[in-house]
């Protein structure tokens, strides 16, 4: 079952800024992109757990702080030559009011 889950507003996050939110045990950052999306994964690198929410953004890839392991935040996927991937999330972005839903 899928739960939408009202989590921030677009005013929350600078453009090639993040967000980290917690949703019971689950730790989710939140990217906004310099093109107006906002892109959701787990909040952990699959290499050492690194906090991506703490990692440089370029373009839609974010860096690990910890051992700039190059994480895709569309597919949760690391780049080669490494090798992991994470949870995405769905998000939804209301342009009227700003709000951002994530889906879980």
């Amino acid at each position: 079952m899928t739960t939408k889950l009202l989590v921030a507003n677009l005013s929350d996050i600078d453009v090639k800024g993040s967000r980290r939110i917690k949703v019971k045990e689950l730790e989710i950052a939140m990217f906004r992109l310099t093109d107006g999306s906002v892109l959701a994964v787990e909040n952990s690198c699959p290499h050492k757990g690194g906090l991506l929410s703490e990692g440089m953004v370029c373009g839609s890839t974010v860096h690990c702080p910890l051992h700039d392991w190059k994480i895709d935040l569309k597919s949760g996927n690391a780049q080669e030559p490494d090798d992991g991937c994470i949870k995405t999330f769905e998000t939804e972005i209301d342009h009227k009011s700003g709000s951002i839903y994530i889906k879980i």
